[in-house]
């Protein structure tokens, strides 16, 4: 029986948000507020459903004190999960947000050995036995193999399944034919190495992706508006104002849980994706990354714009 949904990835973090009156380099800062979380697109992701009351499990692996910070503090808000334990700590990423705006410090995962990597795609085989909606996001540690995403996929592919990945491992893991490819517009271009200055350069690019497998490609592209290709062709989403802004990121991940949201709940592509552009504009107005008020969004859903291109 499908009964869940599946949010997986190979790099969790441990979040420091530490907030200034102004952020000045080179000189001694003192923080006026310091907060901490668990964070990282997978958990992001992961705590975003748990928020938005459907039912999900969270695959990561986690190690060290800042694996059990993570651990601890999703028990504690009743996220559903499996973790791996690995003998490397789970990295720390660090926030930095004054008057101006926002520095954002991301360590890279640290190498997860072979039987580490082996035991996260065996519990995905398991899992994904009893999820509708699947979602692989994320950044892989270093010195993991480009297939690792695509071995999961071979091993256990639900027919719902989301990529928010770049690089060679989105493109590996899209030759298993997944509903929707999700990368942002830089991300796009990395990962098949030439910019896309003009609308023109983007809809080819989604093109290839679509070439490569994926049955839709979903384009973000920071405030503007976001571009969606599918087997009818292609779509603009502009989302609704963004009114107060306190802190971007996690925006995308936000977006990727209601996406999956929609789909759980029995909404075709476009209906999800406009479900989680208004998850992601709710989601501005809130320190951590996976804050979200899930009647607010349902509201702003009704705000946001769909035109056939």
């Amino acid at each position: 029986m499908l009964v869940m949904i599946l949010a997986a990835g190979l790099t969790p973090a441990w979040q420091r948000v530490l907030e200034f009156d102004q952020l000045e380099f080179g000189k001694v800062n003192r923080a006026r507020r310091v907060s901490a979380f668990p964070s990282g697109k997978v958990i992001n992701v992961g705590l975003t459903l748990h928020k938005l009351a459907v039912p999900s499990v969270t695959l990561a692996p986690l190690g060290g004190p800042s694996g059990e910070r993570i651990r601890a503090d999703c028990e504690r808000q009743g996220v559903q999960a499996e973790w791996v334990r690995t003998c490397v700590e789970t990295r720390i990423c660090t926030t930095l947000i004054d008057a101006a705006g926002y520095t954002e410090l991301v360590e890279p995962g640290e190498p997860l050995r072979e039987d580490e990597l082996n035991a996260v795609i065996a519990a995905w085989r398991r899992l994904a036995a009893t999820a509708s909606v699947a979602v692989i996001t994320g950044s892989v540690p270093q010195g993991t193999p480009a297939d690792c995403f695509q071995r999961m996929l071979r091993a256990a592919s639900p027919t719902q399944t989301v990529l928010d990945l770049k690089g060679d491992e989105l493109l590996a893991a899209v030759a298993c034919s997944p509903l929707v490819a999700k990368p942002n517009r830089q991300e796009l271009a990395t990962t098949l190495h030439r910019p896309l200055p003009t609308d023109a350069d983007l809809l080819e690019a989604m093109q290839e992706l679509r070439r490569l497998g994926a049955q839709w490609v979903v384009v973000t592209d920071e405030e503007r508006p976001v571009h969606a290709l599918g087997p009818a062709g292609l779509y603009r989403l502009t989302p609704p104002p963004a009114g107060q802004i306190v802190n971007p990121i996690g925006c995308g991940d936000c977006m990727t849980a209601g996406l999956a949201c929609g789909l759980y709940r029995g909404m075709d592509v476009l209906a999800a994706l406009t479900f989680g552009l208004a998850c992601a504009a709710d989601r501005l107005r809130h320190l951590s990354p996976s804050d979200v008020d899930a009647l607010r969004a349902a509201q702003l859903a009704r705000e946001v714009e769909v035109c056939k291109l």
